[in-house]
């Protein structure tokens, strides 16, 4: 339940994996929650960050025959992924590859505590192997952070295999996933199975050679039986007849199934006569050409009926189930499955018994497709296909806009490797289906299951598709807010925004083309476009742009006069009456991400005035919009990430530490965020250090800092305040060593010169301000003080540091000391933390008890512990359970 947890799962969901209801979620929860003395669920998805990662088995097929023989292959396979890092089994078609690595996967489960994951490659097509693997693991995409990281880091923390199965039609593809893995995760090891080797440096290759004589005929008397249990004839003569097959375990069980009846000795002479039908009689590739023969031989035993059935079942790139053959095969439900039963009875087809689902073993699979292309019926059942795979995504659309909260992803994943395979192949055949909605269906079901990339190109193919122009608009859009939630850049998304634009034609509607043109506005002045390179080119052109749209847009349309007053807002000078205007319009229009981008411009217009508490207020009414948007929209989920995250600055505007904690929380731990970030975690560091809780911060900035490297370390303005308040935490606790890494972090990240720096320096400020009043070493108080007062670009740190520089200034006793609390109160009034930092430096200045109890009782309020107890600490008469409380927070005490 508490790995669950740590998914960031919700109740729901976690019922529906856990096969349990709600209710009994609801008691869990509960119950871990007075387990480990947590206040909130958030807590508990930081407890789950410390536990090491466990998924179990995933995805190993359930053997549905005794597994015969391979002893010496067994062993030789289980010491090479003990010592090897990748291990590829190669051999041809049908010589049991696969067979044998889910048997060696379940066997080395105890091995690997972390994961044992199978992931069948087949119905994988080129581009889509991060996604197959992802699947299998239960993981998604996060903002900022591509595919291959998110598992490097959901299964790098421990020992754990992966199996990536039927690798041959993916070679390059699945050697760049696998080298890279293998670079980010030295525990992890990755057993492939392919009929030529991947090719990465440290690979090593077991060859699968077909059965020894003893174990083939074990195994074709085992399968024999299972037909007819009373079936036995000459060993020998069995023996003969495997040879016949050169031991291929496929062969042999495709022959051993048709044992009742024939007798070993009638299969060998059919086996014969169809061997010597094919061309090039027993060369080079007599392997393939056994099975083959046996193939043929078996195909020509099914009746009509069976043998339609059987190639149709070609047209699936993956598993199906009985719904969807009936709907391609053209069939009767009860025919269908009937003839299912007995094509599986045969070992032409695999029943996947507790999936309900079946499927054709790759070989099989390819034997199938040649019959169906000999039929003449390709393009007609291709068409079936696409109409049964357009009609699923369509099918999953709506259960996911009905109930989110269901399980529709694993009926997604199961069938996602026909759905892209199926697109692709309707854009080559026109007319078959409605290729413009099944891409659009495809892009936000794959950015429901937060396949975010995989979201985006979907949009864009939807755009290639579009009957019209708006409707070319429309995915465009798409294309930029997924965009906007996979690297939250704001100059891309103006630029998408731009594009979208450029395809509008104004014949046909003229409010698309001016709509796009003001969300392009809204973007430059919300996520400050004009701050990056050329910002006077590109203000202008946002100007111009404005002036288009307001010119082109009806007005009367409650929509477009919203996205125009909204777009005016953002691009004026954070004016307030204008902001409020934006308000009303999106009220009219009903929808809730209009009317949050409009609040936003005027919590903005609030900020910048120095009225952090009403804009605090304002945020806070955008929260209150958060339960009617829909996360799995793009655009929703776009403004939804921008709410969380004004929310938690703003409230560590005000030092609202609970709040801060509470929304950072929910920003980390929400998982239709892809809240596993480092982004999510980085919010929540200042939060926990400023409450007092050293420990927690210092975990989520240690997670925080390994997911940027994984990442690629992105620019962002987001984690160097992080990594400065962890430098405080470390410097809090003695631990100098410590306090210098991240320090030096931060150094290095900023770089020696360059523009910006002081700004990106600052939050080391009030870490140097913090660390000289915990020391007492005033050497330098003079020099820090006055860096205090300088001009903070990082905005939410100024109240802070101000207030302890004042403080410092107490301490230190220096001459303008009154005057710099002062000073500091004209930012502090609108801060929480920093009045309580001021109420303490005032009492200390003027020997105040009551002054230091009102600011304790203030630290108390506000959840600040370890400032409560540095206060506490300064009360002569209290000075014992000072002392007390600094011991339970193991911290050092001051002199």
């Amino acid at each position: 339940m508490l790995a669950a947890i740590g998914e960031r799962l919700s109740n729901a969901e976690i019922a529906a994996k856990l096969y349990i209801s709600v209710r009994t979620v609801e008691s869990h929860v509960s119950s871990l929650l007075r387990k480990f003395g947590a206040a909130n669920r958030w807590e508990l998805v930081d407890r789950a960050r410390d536990m090491p990662v466990t998924i179990g088995l995933a995805g190993i097929p359930a053997g549905w025959t005794s597994f015969i023989g391979r002893d010496r292959e067994r062993d030789v396979i289980r010491d090479a992924i003990t010592g090897t890092r990748l291990v590829t089994l190669a051999g041809p078609g049908g010589v049991g590859k696969t067979r044998l690595a889910a048997v060696v996967a379940a066997h080395a489960a105890s091995w690997f505590p972390s994961a044992v994951a199978f992931v069948d490659l087949v119905p994988v097509g080129d581009g889509f192997v991060a996604e197959a693997v992802a699947a299998a693991l239960g993981v998604a995409e996060h903002p900022q952070q591509r595919l291959e990281s998110v598992i490097a880091g959901r299964i790098g923390r421990g020992r754990a295999l992966l199996i990536l199965d039927n690798c041959e039609h993916l070679l390059a593809p699945v050697a760049g996933f696998a080298a890279r893995l293998l670079s980010e995760c030295p525990n992890v090891r990755v057993l492939a199975t392919s009929r030529e080797r991947l090719g990465i440096p440290g690979e090593r290759l077991v060859t699968i050679e077909p059965l020894p004589a003893s174990d083939a005929v074990a195994l074709f008397l085992d399968r024999a039986k299972q037909v007819d249990p009373g079936f036995d004839t000459d060993p020998a003569i069995i023996a003969g007849l495997c040879a016949r097959l050169d031991g291929l375990p496929l062969a042999i069980e495709l022959a051993a199934a048709r044992a009742s009846g024939l007798g070993a000795e009638g299969l060998t002479a059919a086996i014969d006569d169809h061997l010597r039908l094919l061309t090039g009689g027993r060369g080079p590739d007599r392997r393939h050409q056994s099975l083959r023969a046996v193939l043929e031989w078996s195909h020509g035993l099914l009746d009509d009926e069976a043998r339609l059935l059987f190639r149709r079942l070609a047209v699936f790139a993956g598993s199906f189930d009985l719904a969807a053959v009936t709907a391609v095969t053209t069939g009767q439900r009860p025919a269908i499955a009937d003839g299912l039963g007995r094509l599986a009875d045969k070992s032409l087809v695999i029943h996947e018994r507790p999936a309900g689902r079946w499927r054709l073993l790759d070989t099989i699979r390819a034997f199938a497709a040649d019959r169906l292309d000999a039929s003449g019926e390709r393009d007609a059942i291709q068409d079936r296909h696409l109409r049964w795979a357009a009609a699923t995504a369509t099918q999953l659309e709506t259960k996911l806009s009905r109930a989110p909260g269901d399980d529709w992803r694993s009926e997604f994943d199961a069938t996602a490797g026909d759905l892209r395979e199926a697109l692709s192949t309707a854009q080559r055949r026109h007319g078959a289906v409605n290729a413009h909605q099944f891409a659009r269906s495809l892009g936000r079901l794959a950015f429901a299951r937060r396949f975010l990339q995989e979201a985006t190109d979907h949009f864009r193919r939807a755009a290639e598709l579009a009957p019209t122009a708006t409707d070319a608009v429309q995915d465009l859009l798409s294309v930029a807010d997924c965009t906007f939630v996979s690297t939250t850049s704001g100059p891309d998304t103006f630029q998408l925004q731009l594009a979208a634009a450029q395809r509008a034609d104004p014949a046909q509607d003229s409010n698309a083309r001016a709509i796009a043109l003001a969300r392009a506005v809204a973007t430059a002045g919300r996520y400050q476009v004009v701050r990056h390179p050329g910002p006077e080119a590109t203000s202008e052109q946002a100007r111009r742009c404005l002036g288009e749209a307001s010119a082109t847009g009806d007005h009367n349309d409650p929509a477009m006069a919203a996205a125009l007053a909204i777009a005016s807002a953002w691009s004026a000078s954070h004016d307030l009456t204008l902001a409020q205007t934006a308000v009303a319009a999106a009220r009219t229009t009903g929808d809730p991400v209009l009317t949050s981008a409009a609040l936003d411009a005027v919590s903005d217009s609030q900020r910048r005035a120095g009225r952090l508490r009403q804009a605090m207020k304002v945020t806070q009414q955008r929260l209150d919009l958060l339960p009617a948007m829909d996360h799995d929209d793009p655009r929703a989920l776009a403004e939804i990430e921008d709410i969380l995250i004004t929310a938690c600055t703003d409230a560590l505007h005000t030092g609202d530490l609970p709040t801060a904690l509470s929304v950072a929380g929910q920003l980390s731990a929400d998982h239709l965020l892809g809240g596993g970030s480092y982004i999510a975690a980085s919010m929540q560091v200042p939060a926990l250090i400023l409450s007092g809780d050293l420990e927690a911060g210092l975990r989520q900035a240690t997670w925080m800092w390994d997911r940027w490297q994984q990442a690629g370390r992105s620019p962002s303005g987001w984690v160097i305040p992080a990594m400065a308040m962890a430098a405080l935490a470390h410097q809090l606790r003695g631990d100098q060593d410590a306090q210098a890494t991240w320090r030096t972090r931060v150094l290095q990240i900023v770089g020696a010169t360059g523009p910006g720096r002081e700004r990106m320096l600052a939050p080391l400020v009030f870490l140097d301000v913090r660390a000289a009043i915990h020391t007492r070493n005033t050497t330098a108080a003079a020099t820090l003080v006055t860096h205090a007062f300088g001009d903070f670009p990082v905005a939410w740190a100024q109240p802070y540091a101000r207030a302890a520089g004042a403080e410092l200034a107490v301490v230190a006793e220096l001459p303008d000391a009154a005057e710099r609390l002062t000073a500091a109160a004209s930012t502090a009034d609108q801060n929480r933390w920093a009045a309580a930092c001021l109420a303490r430096a005032a009492g200390r200045l003027h020997h105040d008890p009551a002054e230091l109890t009102a600011a304790a009782d203030e630290w108390e309020r506000i959840g600040a512990r370890l400032e409560r107890a540095y206060t506490l600490q300064l009360l002569a008469d209290r000075a014992a359970e000072g002392r007390s409380e600094l011991t339970t927070l193991g911290l050092p005490l001051p002199p």
